[in-house]
Order: C-alpha cells, then sequence, then structure tokens
C-alpha cells in the first residue's frame, strides 16, 4: 500500500511538471520581438505644449511662466524619411517635424534567439507609438502653425568607419527666418545633441520658444521580461527641487496637466532596461510639463522665448538620450539621471550588490559565476549569524525527547505545557525563533538582488551555462525551482520538528510551496538561493552532527 502510495505521488509531480512546461508554452507571457514596422506619419499635429496665451500676450510677456502659443495645422506626412546610423544607433527622422520617429539599438538584441534583429526602443506605425518631438513655437516659431517641413541633404546617413561625430543637418525658411535644426551623433554613444540656429533674415525682432518632448502611447511595455512578481515602472519621471527622482505615471496625466519650473533637470519616459530623456541646459530655468493628449502622453519641458535681433544668429536646444539604463554613462550626462535604475525603497543594498556583480563579473566574465561568488560572500557576511541560529536549532533536535514527555505530561494542560517548554528552553539555552533569523536576514538582501536582475540592463539576456540562456528571465524547463525544491526539502529535515502536528505539516509542504512559488522568478534569483542552500546545508550539517556528538 505504501508503495502504491508512492507511485502515484511521483507519477502527479512528473505530470504536474510536464502540465506547468504545457502551460508555459501555450499561456506563459514572453519577450516580445519588436522587429521594425514601416513608419507611418500621423495626419494631424497635436502635440504642441498646451496653452491659452495669444500671440500678442507672449511677446508682452517673455518669461518662464508664459504660456506657449499652439494654433497648429494639420500636418501633411512626409514620405521621404530620413535614415540615420551609428555605430549603436539606427534611427529615423520625419521631416515633417524633425520628429525622431524610430529608434533601433542594434547592440541589444529583441531576443536571445534572434540576435541579428535589434531592439527597437522607439516606433511610430500601427502598433505602437513612441517619438521624441522638439520644435519652435511662439511669435515667429517655424512650427507655430504646425511642423515645419524641413529639407536635407540626403535621406541616409552613416557615421563611417574612424569617424567620431555625424552631423545631420534640416533646413527651412520663413518669411522672417532661416532655421537650421541639427542633430549631433557620437561614436558609441546614445546621447545626441539637437540644435536649432535661428538666423533672423528680417528688419524685425524674432520671437519663439523653443520645446522638447516625448510622446508614447499606452501599449505594453516590449522589453518586459517573462517572469511574474514586481513589473519594472513604465511611465514618466523627472528631477526636482524636492524630489530628486520624481515619478509621474500615465494615469497621473490623465487626471490632469503636470507643470512644474526647474533649473537643469530632465524630462524622461522610462521602460524595463531603456529610456529616453530630453536634457536641457542645467544653467537655466525650464518649465516641466506632461499631459494626456487623445490616447497619448506627453512629457517634456519649454524654455522662456528666444529673442533674436535683426541680422542677428542664435542657437537654442537640448541633448537626447535614448538607449539602455547604464548607469555610469547616466550619471555622467545629468544629475540624478542614473536613478532612473530604479532599485525600490532597497536600493542601499541593492546598489552595493550591484557593484559586487559587476566587480566578480569583471574577474570571471559570467554572469551566473558572478551571482555564485556574491551568493558565497553573502554568506560568509552571516556566517556567525546563521551558525548561532543553526546550533539553536540542533540544540532543539536533541531535547525533542525531552519536549515530548513534557507534551505527552502536560497536553490537556496548554498554559503548563507553554510555561514547562519555556522552562527548558531556558535550560538548554535555546532560543525557540531562531531558525527564523537566516531567512529574515536574507529577505531583504533576496528583494533587493530581484530588482538588481529586473533594472540592470547589463544583465539583459546575460547567460549562464547549458539551457541558462538568460540570467533575467525565468528557467525555461523549471530546472533550477526543482533544485531549490529539493534543496529546501533536505534542509528541513535537518530543522527539527514543530511539537505542534499542524504546523509540522504546514512545514513539510513549504518545500513544495517556495517551488511552485519560485517557478516564473528571473534563473538568476534562483540560482542565488540554490547555492545559498546548498551552502546553508552543509554549514548546519556539520554543527547539528557537533552537537549530537558532545
Amino acid at each position: 500500500m505504501d508503495i502504491r502510495r508512492t507511485v502515484i505521488f511521483l507519477g502527479l509531480i512528473v505530470s504536474s511538471y510536464f502540465l506547468i512546461l504545457a502551460w508555459n508554452d501555450d499561456y506563459g507571457q514572453k519577450n516580445q520581438v519588436t522587429a521594425p514596422i514601416e513608419a507611418t506619419p500621423f495626419a494631424e499635429n497635436q502635440d504642441a505644449p498646451v496653452t491659452t496665451a495669444s500671440a500678442d500676450e507672449l511677446a508682452e510677456q517673455p518669461s518662464v511662466d508664459t504660456p506657449v502659443v499652439n494654433t497648429a495645422a494639420q500636418a501633411q506626412p512626409s514620405s521621404e524619411l530620413i535614415h540615420v546610423e551609428t555605430d549603436v544607433l539606427r534611427l529615423v527622422i520625419d521631416p515633417r517635424g524633425g520628429e525622431i520617429v524610430e529608434v533601433l539599438l542594434p547592440e541589444y538584441p529583441a531576443a536571445v534567439d534572434q540576435k541579428d534583429v535589434p531592439f527597437v526602443l522607439m516606433e511610430r506605425n500601427q502598433r505602437r507609438t513612441y517619438v521624441a518631438q522638439s520644435g519652435l513655437l511662439g511669435k515667429d516659431g517655424v512650427d507655430s502653425q504646425g511642423p515645419a517641413l524641413y529639407s536635407a541633404d540626403a535621406t541616409q546617413y552613416q557615421l563611417a568607419e574612424g569617424q567620431d561625430e555625424l552631423s545631420v543637418v534640416l533646413t527651412t525658411q520663413t518669411d522672417k527666418a532661416a532655421v537650421e535644426k541639427v542633430f549631433t551623433f557620437r561614436r558609441g554613444d546614445y546621447l545626441m545633441d539637437v540644435n536649432y540656429r535661428i538666423k533672423n533674415t528680417s528688419a524685425e525682432t524674432w520671437q519663439g520658444v523653443f520645446y522638447a518632448q516625448l510622446k508614447r502611447d499606452n501599449s505594453v511595455d516590449p522589453s518586459k521580461g517573462s517572469q511574474m512578481g514586481m513589473a519594472a515602472y513604465l511611465g514618466a519621471a523627472l528631477t526636482t527641487k524636492e524630489n530628486r527622482y520624481e515619478k509621474v505615471t500615465f494615469s497621473d496625466l490623465e487626471d490632469g496637466e503636470y507643470k512644474k519650473v526647474e533649473k537643469g533637470g530632465w524630462a524622461a519616459i522610462l521602460q524595463h532596461y531603456f529610456l529616453a530623456a530630453w536634457v536641457p541646459a542645467k544653467d537655466e530655468q525650464h518649465t516641466y510639463n506632461g499631459r494626456a493628449v487623445k490616447g497619448n502622453y506627453i512629457f517634456g519641458f519649454y524654455d522662456a522665448p528666444t529673442v533674436i535681433a535683426a541680422g542677428e544668429t542664435a542657437e537654442v536646444g537640448a541633448s537626447l538620450y535614448v538607449g539602455p539604463k547604464v548607469q555610469g554613462r547616466l550619471a555622467e550626462i545629468a544629475e540624478h539621471l542614473d536613478l532612473t535604475v530604479d532599485y525600490g525603497w532597497l536600493w542601499w543594498i541593492a546598489q552595493p550588490l550591484f557593484w559586487l556583480l559587476s566587480f566578480f563579473h569583471g574577474l570571471v566574465g559570467n554572469w551566473g559565476v558572478a551571482i555564485i561568488l556574491l551568493t558565497v560572500l553573502i554568506k560568509a557576511a552571516f556566517f556567525k549569524l546563521s551558525a548561532t541560529s543553526y546550533r539553536s536549532m540542533a540544540n532543539m533536535r536533541k531535547v525533542a525527547p525531552k519536549m515530548q514527555e513534557i507534551k505527552e505530561k502536560y497536553g490537556d494542560n496548554r498554559e503548563k505545557l507553554g510555561q514547562e517548554m519555556m522552562k527548558l528552553y531556558k535550560e538548554e539555552k535555546i532560543n525557540p525563533l531562531g531558525g527564523c533569523l537566516p531567512i529574515l536576514v536574507q529577505m531583504p538582501v533576496f528583494i533587493a538582488l530581484y530588482w538588481v536582475l529586473m533594472e540592470s540592463v547589463e544583465l539583459r539576456q546575460a547567460p549562464f551555462f547549458l539551457w541558462i540562456k538568460d540570467m533575467s528571465v525565468m528557467d525555461p524547463y523549471f530546472i533550477l525551482p526543482l533544485i531549490m525544491g529539493a534543496s529546501m526539502f533536505i534542509q528541513m529535515k535537518l530543522n527539527p520538528t514543530p511539537p505542534d502536528p499542524m504546523q509540522a505539516r504546514v512545514m513539510q509542504f513549504m518545500p513544495v510551496i517556495f517551488t511552485i512559488f519560485f517557478l516564473w522568478f528571473p534563473a538568476g534569483l534562483v540560482l542565488y538561493w540554490v547555492v545559498n542552500n546548498i551552502l546553508s546545508i552543509s554549514q548546519q550539517y556539520v554543527i547539528t552532527k557537533q552537537i549530537e556528538n558532545s
């Protein structure tokens, strides 16, 4: 009868495993491979900063707080899109408004098994809208009546071998000014400069307002991984005097327009692993604003009016970053921009963990091995605390017969039973809660490491060995979670059996519960837990044998 039950139980385990695999193939959330789709320009301009002042009022009140004019007419689409390629960027510029309507990142494949397909950060088509816009509004701005139509010398630009910088110049002309919109790209960099050179060709004063913004619809994050749990932030953010890193969610923008005046700063839209951010001049005041417009979310800034005397020339503009959340580079670009790598409230633990992981990766060249070395280091740091806990549990195993005698003697008197148990704990110097300490201490590290694996683009698609091709997503065959469950089962066997039968049954099911819980966690996180369990089992076994033999 016992053999039959065992066979049935094993059969259920195997069947459940294959059912989970089948469910994951059919319904599991997979990474979306977003190959480029031909850009489809929109027919109307609805994006310039929304304002209420007239052009005359703007001319009379040239200040940061002055609203910007938007009398935009419908914009006709242009078929002559401009394609630009550097060593790290492939992007498309629409000459209507000079918008960046597509950004591909060839250094970051869309999927592990499609290395030749670059990740699509920005696009404007039937699938998704995510673009970077800038322009000149106000009294004489070239975009005040709708996006200006620019011309360029070519429709194909490429950073040549040995060339460190590439400039793409768009030009347009009004009855008062000749305007050049200049995009400057640099080798190996995701940061570009977008500047306007404005020459007043009239006999009157020219006045306009520079603005820059990001526009995105409510489509899902294409870089979202396949694990369950806490999702990476998708929305807008900026830095302010009050908050170094302030989130402005899409829901906030639906509730009403966002507006704030800040010196320097940046305006960004974030997603998993990647971001786009406008970075204006750090020594000037800028009005940061955001709003929801017809199913799209717009976030950016505009400046105080620029006034140019007759015959004079001026330049305005900002920098635009479109690429991965690489902390070191972001910190160089603007103050607090590196905080967009959001490690949550445990950042003070996560940041050192990331630094240690990076250090170990620099030594071994494999993120999985780096996680193992980090786990060993963390285990060494808590060695004495764990040893104290394991001694307490070993002592409880040793006095288990005495505990059973007390239970049999005072089982009907719960008050007396509790008193006698506490007396025994005191005599034997046992902490009944000592076994919880290692788990309690590990939980903050565990959660912080979760965010490091989730938010650090360096670990995106980072392989380990054999079947683990990406440490940042779940184990495709659930092998690591099953090993973790087995190691947890072994560890539970080393612990004393709880005196309460119900508690004992619950503890028996803990490895199963944790295994199910870990099935969709990032493989790197499960690897950490497996290695930690193996080290804990070794330490606990040695301590238990020492005490039992004493």
